[in-house]
């Protein structure tokens, strides 16, 4: 039996899955297959899916595996090699979002070079890597291991550290040329406000002034997107127009409803909507318009 367990965190990691259900399918593995899933939801007639399984059920799946295929979790991989059971390991990448960074490379490069497991880089190559686990030797599992461990706890420790500073800076250098963008809306809204025109014209106005700035800022310098492939230039203008012109539908009626219903002036009316477009503009470039440089 193999028993695959690919964690219990909140990201999903079907990718793993799908190799394994297409390695059935074609005949490279033939044992029955049993899925610890966490919240990944994945349906498949090739194998017996669990979302989560209580921490003895656990211990008898590995007990009882001829092979465990696992994520780079520490945990899983060293229940796995102190059990002596063969152990092929399969990180979860950031690039495809199944973790927030790439410790989990680490922690099975690590692991394979002290010949504790195999790891499956290509998933395309699954068929092989089974083949190799036949023939696999692992080394025991020594207690004296510690040294490892440690250097993995480190391994870990500085690329989350470095995680959290991306992201810090990330929202510092958002919230700078934020500050920056609503100056340049604000400050427009003022001047144009001084020559009579009509308020929601204006604001209009003051808009896209401040949404071509931004474009260019968020995109060189907060999110890092310097690709100058057409299609993805040409998806994040499209996105970033489209998410604007649902943040500034956000403002007006905004605008609408601070003016005309709650009677605050037009001036604080604006600076008060320029905090809520800021922070919904965030999360809109985050999620779905800038691909970061890996």
């Amino acid at each position: 039996m193999i028993f695959v367990t690919i964690g219990t965190q909140d990201k999903k990691f079907p990718r793993l899955l799908e190799a394994i259900d297409k390695a059935i399918e074609r005949g490279e593995i033939k044992d029955k297959v049993v899925v610890q899933a966490g919240q990944t939801k994945y349906e498949s007639k090739n194998m017996e899916i669990f979302d989560f399984i209580s921490p003895q059920e656990f211990s008898k799946l590995i007990d009882e595996c001829d092979l465990l295929i696992t994520h780079g979790g520490t945990g899983s991989i060293l229940t796995g090699i102190k059990k002596g059971k063969k152990v092929i390991a399969a990180a979860r990448l950031k690039k495809y979002k199944e973790h927030v960074n790439d410790h989990q490379k680490q922690i099975i490069k690590e692991f394979e070079k002290e010949g504790y497991l195999i790891e499956l880089r290509d998933f395309d190559r699954i068929g092989k890597v089974l083949e190799k686990a036949k023939k696999f030797k692992q080394k025991k599992f020594k207690s004296n291991t510690e040294n490892m461990i440690n250097l993995i706890d480190n391994l870990i420790e500085e690329d989350n550290n470095t995680s959290w500073y991306n992201k810090i800076k990330e929202i510092l250098w958002y919230g700078f040329f934020g500050v920056l963008t609503t100056l340049v809306n604000i400050i427009s809204f003022y001047l144009l406000d001084k020559t009579g025109m009509n308020v929601y014209l204006n604001n209009f106005i003051a808009w896209t002034l401040s949404v071509l700035f931004a474009f260019i800022t968020n995109k060189l310098f907060v999110f890092g997107s310097k690709s100058l492939d057409k299609k993805v230039v040409r998806k994040e203008i499209l996105s970033f127009f489209f998410f604007r012109i649902l943040s500034l539908g956000i403002d007006m009626a905004g605008m609408y409803i601070c003016i005309s219903l709650i009677h605050i002036t037009k001036l604080i009316s604006k600076i008060i909507m320029n905090v809520i477009v800021i922070i919904a503009n965030y999360l809109f470039s985050k999620l779905f318009i800038f691909t970061k440089e890996e």
